[in-house]
């Protein structure tokens, strides 16, 4: 059974018309980065719970990267939580989107599509691929430019790595400081490798996907045609996924 316990709300980010974060005071379990738990809260007929992963180094207080969506159950409700308010939270954590089921390699991409970055920024916060990979990139794809949550904290993390490069796209309009299209497309004609200065090669690259479902299927079959697996204990590949909304 789910253990599950009480937590305030500490501090709250406004990031879109959709999109906010939640900051929790909660003495979760220890966990790492990249791994997700749940928030919940009670109705009268039940307990209404989704998954959300941490943004967080596992060090420092909760904090979940949200969308709202408005026929929901429970988004709407989050939405209106402020400071002090109570909601639950699962105590332990799950998933396997970690950095330590990632086979050596030399170029790590992080590629995502809106509140599936959260688990990224996490690790970028732990710090550990730096140690890791000689190349790191972080790709974001969202559909507006005010849905780029984040973007500031991920340039003060990697302020000073050389090695390291963020690679925003914006689909739905042109944004400064930003490739305008799908992430699956400049994979599939070969813009993404020449913007970072690196190729998808089996031997060198490592990629972790976080998005949601069509992204994750697209891309996967996009990496697939140039060489790419996925990545699974009992064999081993290049690719880690995990589906995200």
């Amino acid at each position: 059974m789910a253990d599950w316990i009480t937590a305030r709300v500490k501090a709250r980010k406004t990031w879109s018309d959709n999109l906010f974060s939640l900051v929790l005071d909660a003495e979760v379990a220890p966990f790492k980065a990249g791994q997700f738990t749940k928030l919940a809260r009670h109705t009268d007929e039940k307990k209404v719970a989704r998954a959300y992963s941490y943004v967080n180094p596992p060090d420092q207080s909760p904090e979940f990267y949200i969308i709202t969506i408005p026929e929901g159950q429970l988004t709407p409700w989050l939405a209106g939580l402020d400071v002090g308010d109570e909601l639950l939270v699962q105590h332990t954590a799950a998933g396997f989107l970690t950095l330590d089921e990632v086979p050596p390699g030399r170029d790590l991409w992080l590629m995502a599509t809106g509140t599936g970055v959260g688990p990224f920024v996490s690790m970028l916060a732990e710090g550990s691929c730096w140690e890791q990979f000689e190349n790191i990139v972080l790709v974001h794809g969202v559909r507006f430019a005010d849905e780029l949550g984040y973007r500031r904290h991920i340039a003060d993390l990697t302020a000073g790595c050389r090695h390291f490069q963020y690679v925003p796209f914006v689909s739905r309009e042109t944004a400064d400081n930003a490739e305008t299209g799908r992430i699956t497309h400049a994979i599939g004609d070969g813009s993404l490798e020449q913007k970072a200065g690196l190729s998808f090669t089996p031997e060198h690259s490592r990629v972790m996907l976080c998005g949601n479902p069509q992204m994750v299927r697209d891309t996967l079959i996009e990496l697939k045609a140039k060489g790419l697996q996925k990545h699974l204990r009992r064999k081993p590949g290049q690719i880690l996924m995990e589906n995200y909304w």
